[in-house]
């Protein structure tokens, strides 16, 4: 059956869709700055709320005419700009589903992503520099003055009629334990569930602007966005390039007014270390989000001292709900304290323990995994039916009522208030400067190097806070052995930045334990007396890792 309906006007359904959602101050007080963008030293480019809605509505009604099936996935490989964001927004409202991918991405890594999600669309900037995509595959840019298709879709019946709120709206692919990335599939009903337990913590509010300093691909990004869109308040994008270097990084945060950045902790690292007073001297700051991973407590009482009655937020959560809880740091943080609090699920959602025999802990101290219960969880993992049941299991307080709990991974205890503390990972997932890595998934990728015969994968710490990710691997015995340069541009084929090791070290076995497991405990302690390789191609940074 082929259903057709006038341009860029898709039926209308009864709930709130992310665009409705996030367009809502448009309608209220449509001259507000929507996003503001730094462009040269002491220039920025202002997007109002109506200005937003106008380009949304244009590219909702270019993506319609396209005649893709509601539901099609369409993968927007871009940076975090008012143009992409509009796009987004405008898959939202033609009932398509966006696919976030970094412009960066390996072509590899990007060529299976499309095997895996098959993409109706691939959409880049104008700018772009993907020119390398399959032939017969569907291919556009966008800017200012709409969308140009390259690679027309090719024609097919529509056989829905009407976008519904429990449908995709965007999915998330991360590091997979396979060896394939995996999808994270997010309803509008779940997403719009989410922001709004966020914005019930009032976090932030009209005028404010928002500092977005992680990649569109990141969800971070999406939960920065839906902070300043749904407050009315405007995003702030700062470009992947200027994050890394402190003294632009900070020119920003001062032309655009920012009175709130958000991001992963190790944004402030070098910040911190280098540029401390003009730190102090932005004078519109006053709100810090932080996630991904842990503040190390030296820096952020460093940054309490240079930036005094800063309300800093240290946000929780997966990527399976994109969040859960928002507890702000004591001001200042007391001397005694070793570990923060993420305090308790936001407001709709809760927090329990289960421990490994899958009883509910309920003794404050007692270490157990974390289950979310939460009408803001993911719909499941994209083509992966049994890690979908893996992660959404049973309510282990009532299983016969058959609602479903996200069983995050995570370790954590409570306090005496109830409140919750991370404790750390049940499986071989870490985070290395916010970025969710599968060490599975990258072991196995030096294990297709030719002649590798073992190989392991861990986080090692930095001196001044966060972690660096390093391998260990195992050569079979040749007269030419490659170098750990070789091995990392091997990796740096099909592996995003995050996830190629900034060290590798060859040797001749891996150390086991008494069961005949990789003994990690002593690897990382082998190379905690052993001076780091000193910075080569087996060390350096990897771009967008400054």
């Amino acid at each position: 059956m082929d259903v057709t309906h006038p341009p860029g006007a898709l039926p209308s359904a009864t709930g709130e869709f992310l665009h409705d959602f996030l367009l809502a101050p448009a309608r209220h007080n449509p001259d507000s700055p929507a996003v503001v963008e730094s462009g040269r030293p002491g220039t920025t480019t202002v997007t109002t709320y109506a200005h937003l809605r106008s380009r949304v509505a244009l590219y909702a009604r270019e993506l319609d005419a396209l005649e893709l099936e509601i539901g099609s996935r369409v993968l927007l490989e871009a940076e975090v700009t008012a143009d992409s964001i509009a796009l987004l927004l405008a898959c939202s409202r033609a009932g398509l589903t966006f696919v976030p991918v970094s412009p960066e991405t390996p072509r590899e890594r990007l060529l299976s992503l499309i095997g895996t999600a098959r993409p109706a669309l691939h959409l880049q900037a104008q700018d772009g520099k993907r020119e390398d995509l399959p032939p017969g595959f569907a291919t556009a840019r966008f800017g200012a003055g709409g969308i140009v298709g390259e690679r027309r879709p090719a024609p097919a019946p529509r056989r829905r009629r009407t976008p519904t709120v429990t449908d995709p709206a965007y999915i998330i692919f991360t590091s997979g334990t396979t060896g394939r990335p995996k999808g994270v599939v997010m309803s509008h009903r779940a997403v719009v569930a989410f922001y709004r337990g966020m914005l019930a913590h009032d976090i932030a509010r009209p005028g404010d602007r928002i500092a977005s300093t992680s990649p569109l691909q990141f969800d971070f990004s999406l939960l920065n966005i839906g902070l300043a869109l749904g407050s009315g308040a405007a995003v702030v994008p700062v470009p992947q390039a200027l994050v890394r270097w402190p003294r632009h990084f900070l020119r920003v945060l001062r032309d655009t007014e920012a009175t709130q950045v958000n991001g992963v902790p190790s944004i402030w690292r070098q910040v911190l270390r280098h540029e401390p007073e003009r730190l102090a001297d932005l004078d519109h700051l006053r709100g810090v989000l932080f996630c991904g991973e842990e503040f190390p407590l030296p820096e952020l009482r460093r940054l309490q001292q240079l930036r005094p009655g800063t309300r800093i937020v240290n946000c929780y959560g997966a990527t399976e709900s994109m969040a859960c809880s928002f507890e702000d740091v004591p001001d200042p943080l007391p001397e005694d304290v070793e570990r923060l609090s993420i305090g308790v699920a936001h407001p709709g959602a809760e927090m329990l323990l289960v421990d490994e025999s899958g009883r509910v802990v309920d003794h404050p101290g007692t270490p157990g995994e974390i289950h979310l219960r939460s009408p803001a969880l993911f719909s499941g993992y994209w083509d992966d039916p049994e890690a979908t049941r893996t992660a959404l299991v049973p309510d282990p307080l009532c299983p016969q009522s058959g609602q479903l709990v996200l069983r995050t991974g995570d370790l954590a205890v409570q306090g005496e208030k109830g409140e919750f503390y991370f404790c750390g990972r049940t499986d071989s997932q870490v985070q290395i400067n916010g970025n969710r890595v599968e060490l599975g998934e990258v072991e196995r990728r030096l294990m297709e190097f030719p002649g590798a015969t073992a190989a392991a994968a861990l986080p090692l710490p930095e001196p001044g806070g966060g972690s660096r990710l390093a391998a260990f691997v195992v050569m079979a015995a040749r007269d030419s052995r490659p170098t750990a340069g070789d091995l990392r541009e091997f990796c740096a084929r099909t592996l995003p930045a995050y996830m190629v090791p900034r060290e590798i070290r060859l040797l001749d076995t891996l150390p086991t334990t008494t069961n005949g497991k990789v003994d990690r405990a002593a690897l990382a302690a082998s190379a905690a007396s052993e001076p780091a390789p000193a910075p080569t191609a087996a060390t350096a940074p990897v771009p967008g890792e400054r």
